[in-house]
């Protein structure tokens, strides 16, 4: 037993030896980064107050009968292209149409009335206060006829304006009564953004100022000018009312989100263009030279101005940031600079 266990000893040193892991490399040094930088420098720039508003038409339209009837015809449908004058809606004149023939025969009756009299006063045959009497009733009858004309009139329905129709409320078949809507239309040629502005924000403001506004649903940024500021605020939102008349645009249409951007004062900031910032999962980064190498600093963002965006916080005005070929670099990468 005490020859044993030395000789134990002896094999599993000699097996450790044996199996013992090389000593690890170095890893390779990086290689240089061709980048693009640019000094960043604050600039002053005018802050702005965002306020959301909604596209509408400036020329609309709830169009209803003047007088009550069947709908006989309904020529028009939703999203069709109308001219000022088209017939829209036809109603049942039949009631009308008898009430005219019977005013234009009386008129008729009392024209002759009226001529045999006027030979008849110059005979002094009847008496002045009969002759003004059938005179008056020739003109009352005369008027039936113009009243049954304009109501026959009304039968047809037709368009105020050039526009589209964006809504169909009636259909063949149902009464039209005065006051109920049958069709709306609108002029889409024509669009306005409405917005409710802040009394706070009211004094920064005038008619016709123009001031960018930006469409959810466009890529394109527009601009509109101020046409109308209500004179009074709401008595439960405390704003009022603000309407800017919009460049046309194709794509815009009513009833589309917006925001119109109300410059409220200047202010300094850092501003770089939005290809230095790498966003990677909730972080952004951005890499400034610092001996010749890149250094990695978490930033935060502000508002995107065009090709640009500003940052809040993470650098400094004087360093330089890279701000072409980001993607690619690592925290410690060695630059090359191009000039």
């Amino acid at each position: 037993m005490k020859l044993v266990f030395p000789l134990l000893a002896v094999a599993l040193f000699t097996a450790c030896k044996r199996h013992e892991a090389p000593a690890s490399s170095s890893a390779p040094p990086l290689s240089a980064a061709v980048v693009r930088v640019q000094k960043v420098e604050s600039q002053r720039r005018m802050a702005v107050e965002e306020i959301v508003g909604t596209v509408r038409p400036k020329l609309s339209a709830a169009v209803s009968a003047k007088v009550s009837g069947g709908i006989e015809r309904m020529l028009v449908a939703p999203g069709q292209a109308v001219k000022a004058g088209q017939l829209l809606v036809q109603l049942d004149a039949r009631e009308i149409q008898a009430r005219l023939d019977q005013a234009t025969a009386l008129r008729e009756q009392t024209a002759k009335d009226l001529q045999r009299f006027q030979k008849l006063i110059a005979d002094k045959a009847v008496t002045q206060q009969e002759f003004d009497a059938v005179q008056a009733r020739q003109r009352v009858a005369a008027a039936a006829v113009s009243e049954a004309e304009t109501q026959l009139g009304y039968t047809k329905i037709l368009a105020p304006f050039d526009g589209v129709i964006t809504h169909k409320r009636a259909d063949v078949g149902d009464l039209a009564t005065p006051g109920r809507a049958l069709l709306e239309l609108e002029n889409p040629a024509a669009l306005r953004l409405e917005a409710d502005v802040p009394e706070a924000l009211l004094a920064s403001i005038k008619l016709g100022d123009r001031l960018p506004v930006h469409i959810a649903a466009l890529k394109a940024e527009l601009s509109g000018s101020i046409s109308e500021i209500a004179p009074a605020a709401d008595a439960g939102s405390r704003t009022f009312l603000v309407k800017l008349d919009l460049t046309a645009t194709s794509g815009l249409r009513s009833g589309q989100f917006g925001r119109v951007a109300i410059p409220v004062a200047e202010v300094n900031a850092l501003r770089v263009p939005a290809s230095a910032v790498v966003v990677r999962g909730q972080m952004e980064l951005v890499f400034v030279v610092a001996g010749q190498q890149a250094q990695m600093r978490l930033v935060k963002t502000g508002k995107r101005l065009g090709p640009e965006i500003e940052i809040v916080s993470g650098i400094s005005s004087g360093e330089s940031l890279v701000v072409e070929g980001v993607s690619a670099l690592t925290d410690g990468q060695p630059l090359q600079v191009k000039p």
